[in-house]
């Protein structure tokens, strides 16, 4: 497949380089143009992965059969619009970030979307990434068109398993930013790696509640103990990682705080119900992030 990757951070690279391997037509897409991509990726058994390849190709994106967004959230929609006028109508468009509400930024599109979450963990040490938990991909439909694209779930799947074609993507997002609204904001909060959360039994369960009463106003029927014994699957599995939350924060950038506890508070509000542990997280990390004034509401645009 010919395949541009939107986003040449850690997700981005270990992407690249996975899907590189393979034999596939890859190239990077970075925000301020250039004509190669760097890609240094050192998997969790310790082999280096060193490559240079193609970046900004306006022909290969033009030609590609995939374009996969490894942006944060608030980056996605003002990247995608960008792109949007230079990629064919059968061109596929999956989404990978954390969080939920980004698609909605998103106009009417014509291409396939897919939605997907990973929990795939890398952090980035200088100039090399570090690929610290291999996990696994879950991919589906994010419009109609996208209905028949379950063929690229194979595709990315022989390059970085495990990767899984669910045709109710929504609900195994739903799941998911259950442990997003846990693990990112505490983490953040109480500068810890994921494990140090199981002290905080209290605050998870009252995450949990708030979030399993949103789903289950949005159609999405579960119980709080189901979620709670997720989340909990999900911080022992991943103890030794840093969160993503974590890392903007100690690297003083936006996070995607709006797209995380920031979504279950509109929901909640759309629904007329209190949740105020998610709202007191929120508020929170958004104190953190002012604090070294990067608390800009542009920045949900900027790419």
């Amino acid at each position: 497949m010919k395949i541009t990757v939107l986003g040449c951070g850690a997700l981005g690279q270990l992407w690249l380089a996975a899907l590189s391997r393979q034999g596939h037509s890859v190239q990077g897409w970075l925000r301020v143009p250039q004509s190669v991509c760097a890609v240094d990726v050192i998997s969790p058994q310790g082999r280096e992965s060193r490559l240079q390849l193609p970046a900004n190709n306006a022909e290969h994106l033009a030609n590609s059969d995939l374009l996969l967004v490894t942006l944060k959230a608030w980056q996605v929609s003002g990247a995608v619009r960008a792109l949007l006028p230079q990629l064919r109508a059968d061109c596929a468009i999956l989404l990978l970030h954390n969080g939920l509400g980004a698609r909605e930024e998103l106009p009417a599109l014509v291409q396939p979307l897919i939605m997907g979450t990973t929990t795939h963990a890398a952090h980035r040490e200088e100039a090399k990434i570090h690929h610290v938990y291999a996990g696994t991909t879950r991919i589906g439909p994010g419009n109609s068109q996208a209905q028949q694209a379950s063929a690229i779930a194979e595709v990315l799947h022989h390059a970085l398993p495990e990767v899984a074609w669910h045709n109710n993507i929504a609900a195994s997002s739903w799941v998911k930013l259950a442990a997003n609204c846990v693990i990112n904001p505490l983490t953040a909060i109480h500068d810890c790696r994921n494990g140090e959360l199981e002290r905080y039994a209290a605050e998870i369960e009252a995450i949990c509640r708030e979030v399993a009463m949103v789903m289950d106003r949005e159609g999405y029927h579960t119980h709080y103990e189901s979620l709670l014994f997720y989340v909990g699957q999900v911080i022992r599995s991943t103890a030794d990682n840093v969160s993503s939350m974590l890392q903007d924060v100690r690297a003083q950038r936006h996070s995607e705080i709006d797209y995380i506890n920031g979504h279950i508070l509109r929901r909640a509000r759309a629904h007329g119900l209190s949740v105020p542990e998610n709202q007191r997280l929120f508020d929170l990390v958004k104190r953190k992030e002012e604090s070294y004034g990067q608390n800009d509401s542009s920045l949900s645009g900027r790419w």
